[in-house]
């Protein structure tokens, strides 16, 4: 803040300039003093753009009283440490070049900082001209709390999740362990680490939308370095955003796929076969997600004679699930496998 004798200088040009201002704008600054959100008002005709009005909340926010707040700037009262980004995307609200809001910590008089979003709208003449800009501030803190609680509970909630699933796996090796054959408990043991997989991408985005990408490398990643398999996916699309539900489902067709690779198809032979993924976004009817699971170069393949549970989960899951549709191509070359379903808002759609 300014040295004491400036101060007095410019308090006092301020203080003139605000009678001045209720006169011309006066329903504004009544307006201004009785509502119960931060407010100040700037001079947009001088450089520095000084305070020239601050409402009773803003001085109850921080602390400070009028005659420590006007003639000062704005920058004066925001914590030093401020992001780079919020403070540029200020400036450009200030010039008439932004309508966003800014977060930004607000300095108050005991030192403490609050964190706050910053609006500026700016008051322009009949030349088009900004005279002043009316700053407001929303403070933040109990948003921040409870944004911190949510967090601690999604934690807490992953955290039993997990241990859920590990319990279910303990579950599964002690009831079929002598009453199922090793290898069909290895598959299902299998299942529920995918799952597992997806569970923990999906608590490290809150539980919100999660791309299609990262699901692919999450559920590829044991397949990729089991017998040198890691140069042998090909994915090529856009990480397209995917809702919890359709993550998990996707989650358990991949994992399907890519175990029945391994097994019959293009990955159970070393330094032979490529596995394809591509997909995409298509505008048709709202948007639809396609995409192909293609096999090449593996041992030549033929339609089972009977649908296993991978085959039936990984055709009717998404069916039942999220309204797709899957079809399978056994050609002699290697398995196809085509996926079909809307975007639903789970994927951007390009224009």
């Amino acid at each position: 803040m300014q040295n004491e004798p400036d101060r007095s200088g410019s308090q006092k040009a301020a203080e003139a300039e605000v009678e001045g201002f209720k006169q011309e704008l006066g329903p504004f600054v009544v307006a201004a003093e009785t509502t119960r959100m931060a407010m100040v008002f700037t001079d947009a005709k001088k450089d520095d753009q000084p305070i020239i009005f601050a409402n009773d909340s803003f001085l109850s926010l921080t602390g400070f009283t009028r005659n420590n707040v006007l003639g000062e700037t704005i920058r004066s009262f925001l914590a030093p440490n401020s992001d780079t980004h919020a403070l540029e995307q200020l400036g450009s609200s200030f010039e008439g070049a932004s309508d966003g809001d800014a977060e930004l910590g607000l300095k108050r008089h005991d030192g403490s900082i609050i964190p706050t979003s910053v609006f500026v709208s700016p008051v322009r003449d009949e030349r088009g001209e900004i005279n002043q800009n009316f700053v407001s501030f929303v403070d933040l803190t109990k948003h921040r709390q409870e944004q911190e609680h949510l967090r601690f509970l999604l934690d807490e909630l992953n955290h039993r999740t997990q241990n859920t699933l590990a319990t279910v796996l303990a579950i599964i090796g002690q009831t079929l362990r002598g009453m199922a054959d090793d290898d069909v408990i290895a598959k299902l043991e299998k299942r529920v680490l995918a799952l597992s997989e997806v569970n923990s991408l999906l608590g490290d985005e809150n539980w919100d939308r999660v791309g299609l990408r990262d699901v692919l490398d999450r559920i590829l990643e044991p397949f990729r370095f089991n017998k040198g398999h890691n140069s042998r996916f090909a994915l090529r699309g856009e990480n397209v955003r995917l809702r919890p539900k359709a993550a998990l489902t996707f989650a358990m067709v991949f994992h399907e796929l890519a175990t029945n690779a391994v097994q019959y198809g293009a990955l159970s032979e070393r330094d032979a076969g490529l596995v394809e993924v591509e997909w995409s976004v298509e505008p048709l009817q709202g948007g639809q997600l396609r995409l192909c699971w293609r096999e090449s170069g593996g041992p030549p393949v033929a339609a089972p004679q009977y649908k296993g549970f991978g085959s039936r989960l990984i055709e009717r899951g998404l069916a039942q699930e999220l309204n797709g549709s899957v079809h399978l191509s056994f050609d002699h070359s290697g398995l196809i496998c085509e996926i079909k379903m809307p975007a639903q808002g789970d994927t951007p759609v390009p224009s």
